[in-house]
């Protein structure tokens, strides 16, 4: 955590927070904690289930191996440190292996060839890493398995186009998507039906060989249908419902002409819809969750009752625009000080979730620094009380941050160096006021994604 501050207490608490939620949910651990193999044979332990898709197949998963190949295929900001532990778990077991990973979260592997690709905007490197993935998986059998890496961030970087669509196509679908403030719920929808992977088809191109996926969650709710667009799991989403979010957003005269032909086309019953829970193809598909928002914000508050706060968890379901979530903070941050509600202090009050920011600006920045910014504004002249917004993956939009923070001295420090910050809000350019006052977040690739974490803080921890 990169700051001005780094020798005060709160900031020092706040920064050990952070690493603890992150830690937590390390999916290279994850995955070698309820994976073993053992003379042929794979056994994984079923974990908790997923209530947001009751008719999915649990785990526990077992299989012998010896009759067929075994190949790894993933895409996300973890797909690289997810192989990393596939690599070492199976060892020469492992036949083949791809993963498309953003630029500079790669790992040192030795079986699974890795691709470096575009996030959030795909791009032609992405393009060819999925296309070398669609190769792999024509070549399986009904002896094989396939373990599938899916991790945030795979939405993007598995751009395989529908026929007739471009990618130049779904690069611009995808900056008018993030410029206007959808879900990304709403995002993955009308992915699913522009791609020729995503939506469950990637487990329709491994067929008839049996697919077991890992999945770190990066979405509210944890839902496997949304998490990279779900491309091994049944999708019920719809052409119709692609349109719909279209239009909800007027962005029909926006969107490239072919890829609004194909939703039209596909409304109207013309093309394909992506596999759902009737196809039978999923008898053989499984999946496994291995980190969510939830077990970091866990962490998170283990970790502060350790350094002697009083942790409070909100929510792990935040959503909407970043300003007015960074308002409410700023409403609990000054219901802790006047009253001691919802805990006593010293205080630490968790939430998680998956802030949006609707564009009007060209500046530079991301949620969680606009987040901050927007929180520093509210609690101005408010003692003894940090804000922070941190995505755990690393980095915040197009951006080297992780987030940033606020206290009460942010405003007069701003005032002091001339800097207007309802300026800097108005036009999106969150990342050089907090970068000129000392009060980004830097944590680098953390290797992991599970959405973006909360954290006020309130009075000075009795515990350095």
């Amino acid at each position: 955590m990169g700051n001005s501050k780094g020798n005060l207490t709160p900031y020092k608490a706040l920064n050990a927070i952070i690493s603890s939620a992150i830690a937590a949910v390390d999916p290279y651990l994850a995955i070698k904690k309820c994976v073993s193999f053992k003379d042929g044979v794979l056994t994984v332990d079923g974990g908790a289930s997923n209530a947001a898709d009751p008719k999915a197949k649990y785990l526990p998963f077992q299989t012998d191996l010896s009759a067929g190949k075994l190949y790894v295929v993933g895409a996300g900001k973890a797909a690289s440190r997810m192989s990393l532990a596939t690599e070492e778990v199976f060892g020469d077991t492992l036949r083949d292996g791809i993963v498309v990973t953003k630029y500079g979260y790669t790992e040192s592997l030795k079986k699974v060839r890795q691709i470096e690709a575009g996030h959030p905007v795909p791009d032609d490197k992405g393009v060819r890493g999925v296309t070398e993935i669609a190769h792999l998986l024509r070549q399986t059998t009904k002896n094989d398995l396939v373990v599938v890496l899916i991790s945030g961030g795979g939405s993007a970087l598995l751009p395989l186009p529908a026929p007739g669509i471009t990618l130049e196509d779904k690069q611009a679908v995808t900056s008018l998507l993030l410029s206007c403030g959808a879900t990304i719920q709403e995002m993955n929808t009308i992915r699913k039906h522009l791609s020729g992977i995503k939506g469950g088809q990637l487990a329709r191109l491994a067929a008839p060989a049996r697919v077991l996926t890992f999945i770190l969650s990066d979405v509210i709710g944890d839902n496997p249908t949304s998490i990279a667009s779900g491309p091994t799991v049944p999708d019920d989403s719809t052409f119709k419902n692609a349109l719909d979010i279209i239009k909800a957003y007027d962005l029909t005269r926006k969107l490239p002409k072919q890829a609004l032909n194909r939703l039209e086309k596909g409304a109207a019953g013309k093309l394909q819809e992506t596999p759902g829970h009737e196809d039978t193809l999923f008898n053989r598909v499984f999946f496994r969750f291995i980190g969510s928002n939830q077990i970091a914000l866990n962490a998170a508050s283990q970790k502060a009752a350790a350094l002697g706060y009083h942790p409070f968890i909100l929510a792990n379901a935040v959503e909407g625009e970043a300003r007015e979530i960074a308002k409410f903070l700023a409403a609990v941050a000054k219901q802790l000080k006047t009253h001691g509600q919802p805990v006593p202090s010293p205080a630490c009050i968790l939430s998680g979730g998956e802030p949006t920011v609707t564009l009007k600006g060209k500046g530079k920045g991301g949620r969680n620094q606009e987040l901050a910014l927007a929180a520093g504004i509210e609690i101005e002249g408010l003692n003894d009380v940090v804000i922070a917004s941190v995505g755990t993956d690393g980095t915040d939009g197009p951006t080297d941050a992780a987030g940033g923070f606020a206290d009460g001295e942010m405003m007069r420090i701003a005032r002091e160096k001339q800097l207007n910050p309802a300026d800097f809000l108005a036009r999106n350019d969150s990342y050089p006021f907090l970068e000129n006052l000392g009060y980004l977040i830097k944590t680098g690739p953390t290797g992991t994604n599970v959405m973006d974490i909360h954290i006020i803080l309130s009075d000075k921890p009795p515990v350095t």
